[in-house]
């Protein structure tokens, strides 16, 4: 036997508490907090920045002796509790987030009580899964055969889905010789507007950025189909090898939505794998009325979709569905003795789900999914899809109507692009007014959007998936942010 190094002798210790009852009253102290942090939300900014007292408590040394759960507590209240990213608030429509609920809270909580290794087996946590990835590709209209799992968001399920591709299409065995052993040189199509988890999926998969081709869009911010087909003929005529195309349920930009249709008729003709990023314009597919939009995803060969976005658990949680569970498995299924399965027993049972991504150990997220749509239902979800499109064309009237704001991209589904472009600011000038108004629309704390960049021009970009929106809170933004940007004019004069 090697040489190991002398522990001292102790006492056994663990990290369960002596006095139970203290601990559950701090308990219910936390439970009620929560729901007073949820219930006076709207009492609060959109956003502040950390305080200075607070950033230097929170970049403090290592404690080497436990304060105690009550102190500890005490101190999360003071510097972490009041500096929210935000998007619980009512008004925080910056990037793609949505506000989750208090009864999501509650199902972190039992999540971690069990927490249990959702890697597989005959535990609750797999039948709880299982179910959630079945109730999901019904609320998507996926094919019921179809693999699916839970993920830590879209950027992971866009791996996943791209993973699949390139194991399915590439020539050769990629799991046993790489790309280098490979007498191929594999292309991956997407348009300008893709989101940039395509661009690190690439990278990760061993394509390079020279395996992805990014096409320009028309005037709707949708991949030109003309184009596309261009850049596809054109690397067949140069020997390299098309293998997928990802399309866009809602780009992250201006909620557009590619002609998926046409793109799945495109790619059964090159025989290209169909992904299609719906990260949050998938459950669109909710409403009778919008999934006509994205009903054409159902032909995808693997499909991607959060449900920290529209379905309003908390973050973080998406889901990949991918159409042949062969072509799901094989990029994740490298054998593991320690890994064995057995008829009867902890490793046993029908749902395994380490097979279908690159996580071994995994968290519960499935339960707050289960528990929210067991608790609300879908119909809930559908209104709240529908009130959100509809809050965001609320906001591009108000836009549209305002002579000191300039619509830029409309509410093709749930994002609204705008600037402030008062009469007699020259163009030159509009893009640092604009930087500098989101900042102070930020600050104010009266709501908090985010931005980007179209054909050239800086602009405000508001995406709709906050189940705390309210119409009025559309009023309260478009004055405040003709307020502060006449500021912004009268302290440049």
């Amino acid at each position: 036997m090697t040489d190991r190094p002398e522990l001292p002798e102790r006492p056994e210790s663990g990290l369960d508490p002596e006095d139970w009852e203290a601990l559950r009253v701090l308990g219910h102290r936390m439970v009620d907090d929560v729901v007073a942090y949820h219930r006076d939300v709207r009492e609060r900014p959109a956003w502040q920045p950390v305080g200075p007292a607070s950033r230097a408590a929170l970049s403090g040394p290592l404690p080497e002796d436990g304060a105690g759960a009550d102190a500890a507590y005490a101190e999360l209240t003071e510097h972490v509790l009041p500096y929210p990213y935000g998007n619980i608030h009512p008004r925080h429509w910056g990037w793609v987030n949505g506000a989750g609920t208090t009864l999501g809270a509650f199902a972190e909580m039992m999540a971690a009580a069990m927490n249990p290794n959702c890697w597989g087996g005959e535990h609750a946590a797999s039948y709880v899964e299982a179910q959630v990835v079945d109730w999901l590709k019904a609320l998507v209209g996926y094919a019921p055969e179809a693999s699916g799992v839970l993920l830590s968001g879209g950027s992971e399920a866009n791996l996943v889905g791209l993973a699949a591709a390139r194991d399915a299409r590439v020539r050769g065995d990629v799991a046993v010789e790489g790309l280098r052993g490979l007498d191929t040189d594999p292309v991956v199509y997407c348009s300008t507007e893709t989101h940039n988890s395509v661009d690190k999926a690439i990278g990760l998969l061993g394509l390079g950025a020279v395996g992805l081709r990014r096409v320009p869009v028309d005037d709707a911010w949708r991949v030109d189909l003309a184009a596309l087909r261009f850049a596809i003929e054109d690397d067949l005529a140069e020997g390299r090898q098309p293998i997928a195309l990802v399309a866009n349920a809602g780009t992250v930009n201006t909620g557009a939505i590619d002609p998926l249709d046409a793109l799945a008729d495109l790619c059964d003709e090159y025989d290209l794998w169909l992904h299609v990023d719906g990260a949050f314009g998938a459950l669109a597919a909710l409403s009778p009325a919008l999934r006509p939009l994205v009903k054409a995803m159902e032909r995808a060969d693997s499909l991607a979709f959060d449900l920290h976005k529209w379905l309003q658990v908390p973050i973080e949680a998406a889901c990949v569905l991918v159409r042949d569970p062969a072509d799901h498995r094989r990029p994740f299924s490298p054998p593991a003795s320690y890994l064995s399965t057995f008829e009867r027993g902890i490793a046993s049972g029908d749902h395994f789900f380490a097979p279908l991504g690159p996580q071994l150990t995994r968290g519960f997220r499935a339960l707050k999914v289960w528990l929210a749509l067991r608790a609300h239902g879908a119909v809930a979800y559908r209104l709240l899809v529908e009130q959100n499109v509809r809050q965001a064309r609320r906001l591009e009237a108000l836009v549209t109507e305002h002579d000191a704001l300039e619509l830029v991209a409309g509410a093709s589904l749930n994002v609204v692009c705008f600037r402030y472009a008062p009469a007699g600011v020259p163009e030159r000038d509009l893009d640092d007014l604009n930087r500098e108004l989101l900042q102070r629309v930020q600050e104010s704390g009266v709501a908090a959007p985010s931005s980007t960049v179209l054909n050239g021009r800086f602009v405000l970009r508001c995406a709709f998936t906050n189940q705390r929106t309210r119409l009025e809170d559309l009023d309260l933004f478009v004055d405040a942010v003709v307020r502060l940007g006449g500021e912004i004019g009268r302290d440049a004069t």
